[in-house]
Order: C-alpha cells, then sequence, then structure tokens
C-alpha cells in the first residue's frame, strides 16, 4: 500500500454506501429527505425509477412523490432522464456543460433554438424537434445549459419547456458534481466520476484536483481511489443494523456503475452478468446489505430471482417490500412470483 493511503475493505465501503445512501433505514418523510435521497441524482429511464428509489430511502413515499414542487425533472448525467433537487438544477445541468467552445456554442444554441419555437410552452418534444427541423433526441443537447426542463410519465413523449439559466459558475457546479460522487459513491476516482458523469476525461480530473485539498487517499480491493476528507470517519465505522429487504429500480444510484467498480459490489462474474445486462438493467434486490439477486416487473406482478436460497424469513421481508411499492396505476395487489 502506498503511504499515506487508508487501506479501505469491501465491507466498509459497501456499509458507507448503503449508510449515506438512506439503505439501512428510511428517513422520515419531507422536502429535505427527498433532497438527501436525490443527492445524486434520481436517474428515471425506466419510467418511475427515481419514484421507488425515493420509495428505498424515504418513509411514507407515495405514488405522485416525483412530482414534489422541491423536484424537477431534467436530462441529467450521460443525458439520461434525472430528477433532482430544484435547487440542485445547475449541480446537474452546468456540472456537464462542455468546456470547449464549440460544445458550449451547441447547447446554448440548442436552448436558444428551442426557447425560440416553444414561445413559452410546454409542448411534446416530438412536436417542438419537428419545428425546428431537428430528431427530437438532440434536443438534450441543450440540458447542459440547465434551461430545459421535462416531464416524461413513460406512457408518452417528454413534455418539454425552457426556464431562466441557473447562476452558478460551470467550473464550480461541476466540483460540486465530483463532490456528490464522491459522497454517494466514494470511494472514487477520476476515471469513475466522468463516466459517471458523462463528461470528456480532462474535466474530470480537473474537478478532482480543485477538490484535492478536501481528499483522502485510500486502497480499496480494486485499486486506489479517494474519498472526501469528512467521509474518512464514516468509511470507517463499524456496520449497523440493516433493512431487511429493498428492491432497487433500474439505474438507482446505488448500483450505478462501470468497469471494475461492479466487482466490489457484486464480486461473482457470473452474477454481474445477471444485474448489468447488455440493455435495459433489471432492479437490483439488496437483502440484509447484499445484493442477491435481480427483479423485474409486469403490472401488478414482481418477478423476483435470486442467486441464493433464501429462508422463509427473507421471502417474508421480499414479500413485504414488493407489496409496499407505490405504483401509480396498479388497480389490484401487488404479488411476487419466484423466479426458478
Amino acid at each position: 500500500m502506498e503511504a499515506g493511503r487508508l487501506a479501505v475493505t469491501r465491507e466498509q465501503i459497501l456499509t458507507f454506501r448503503r449508510r449515506v445512501g438512506e439503505l439501512d433505514e428510511r428517513v422520515p418523510g419531507g422536502r429535505r429527505s427527498l433532497r438527501r435521497a436525490a443527492w445524486a441524482g434520481l436517474q428515471d429511464s425506466v419510467p418511475r425509477a427515481a419514484l421507488l428509489s425515493l420509495h428505498a430511502r424515504v418513509a411514507g413515499t407515495g405514488p405522485a412523490a416525483w412530482e414534489d414542487p422541491s423536484l424537477v425533472q431534467l436530462w441529467g448525467p450521460r443525458f439520461s432522464a434525472y430528477v433532482v433537487a430544484a435547487s440542485d438544477r445547475a449541480v446537474f445541468t452546468l456540472g456537464r456543460l462542455p468546456e470547449d467552445a464549440a460544445g458550449r456554442r451547441r447547447a446554448q444554441s440548442a436552448a436558444d433554438s428551442l426557447e425560440a419555437v416553444l414561445g413559452g410552452e410546454a409542448v411534446p418534444y416530438g412536436r417542438a424537434g419537428r419545428a425546428l427541423g431537428v430528431p427530437p433526441n438532440s434536443l438534450r443537447y441543450a440540458g447542459p445549459t440547465g434551461r430545459v426542463l421535462m416531464r416524461w410519465d413513460g406512457a408518452r413523449q417528454p413534455i418539454v419547456w425552457t426556464v431562466p439559466a441557473p447562476e452558478m459558475d460551470p467550473g464550480e457546479a461541476r466540483v460540486e458534481l465530483a463532490r456528490r460522487y464522491l459522497h454517494v459513491f466514494g470511494p472514487g476516482t477520476p476515471e469513475g466520476f466522468t463516466r459517471w458523469a458523462g463528461i470528456p476525461r480532462r474535466g474530470g480530473v480537473a474537478a478532482f484536483s480543485a477538490l484535492l485539498p478536501s481528499l483522502t487517499p485510500v486502497a480499496t480491493p480494486i485499486g486506489e481511489a479517494w474519498i472526501l476528507s469528512e467521509d474518512a470517519a464514516a468509511l470507517r465505522a463499524a456496520p449497523g443494523p440493516v433493512a431487511p429487504a429493498r428492491l432497487l429500480p433500474s439505474g438507482d444510484a446505488y448500483f450505478l456503475l462501470q468497469g471494475d467498480d461492479r466487482q466490489v459490489l457484486v464480486p461473482d462474474a457470473g452474477q454481474r452478468a445477471l444485474l448489468w445486462t447488455p440493455r435495459v438493467w433489471p432492479g437490483a434486490l439488496l437483502l440484509g446489505g447484499e445484493i442477491v439477486g435481480t427483479w423485474r416487473r409486469s403490472q401488478e406482478t414482481v418477478t423476483i430471482d435470486a442467486w441464493q436460497r433464501l429462508s422463509r424469513a427473507q421471502r417474508a421481508a421480499v414479500e413485504a417490500e414488493a407489496a409496499s411499492l407505490p405504483l401509480p396505476g396498479i388497480q389490484g395487489e401487488i404479488t411476487v412470483r419466484w423466479g426458478d
């Protein structure tokens, strides 16, 4: 181990990530809790995944929680649909604004054109794209300006509208985005941050360099990384009670990882292939602090594919968690089907 680097174990990393992610115990409802749950954003590329991520962390989450006025929906990291705290809009947009002049012009021009064609209205993005004569998906390039919000419920095209640009220096926003990444996904690296944020490596390295005085180097089971110095004590803290079961949706921040980072969460290569599939990821079954399977839903039926034999008590915990999912539009009771 390099001198001065804090050695941390897999158990310490997982305990820390569950704790900062509010996955060991749900926090009381309220807008402060919603912001805490969305500290690294809530990916919503699979319709209502953000809602289920909130439910895994915040007590009393109802079907309309993702529409709370304190939250907004936008194109965030990697141009994916995200739900974030309205007060954090600048972090998740300007933090990803291209640094090169051509990239910034493209983003600002896209936002200008969209604002002009919308005329203050909120319209389906397909209609906006046709009015501009561009593919609707290209409108996402305006996202990093912080001037475009949307509402997407999965059943129809996203509805988009423009808002005034947030007042924050893009460089400061990128540093804060890196700080959020390290707090929720730490220990982390500049490479991990750039993959998660969907920005060029140069910007990720610059953000880490700016944070360097507030970082502590660590040695993890997969190599050298960094944590926020203020998180060092929490990383070394002893494990506490864990939640019996959580059903984490596709793209949940707890397993929104790439490359070697996935090895810490799921050491078995075969199981990693079942969770991080080439297409739409399934949800993750978090049981007793470990990911032990996957799940998918079709209407009122939740199908669980566990990677190990579960006890009767464990199955009961999973079924209780499934029954509590605040799914909008579901008429009957949610039932669990156990895979082979």
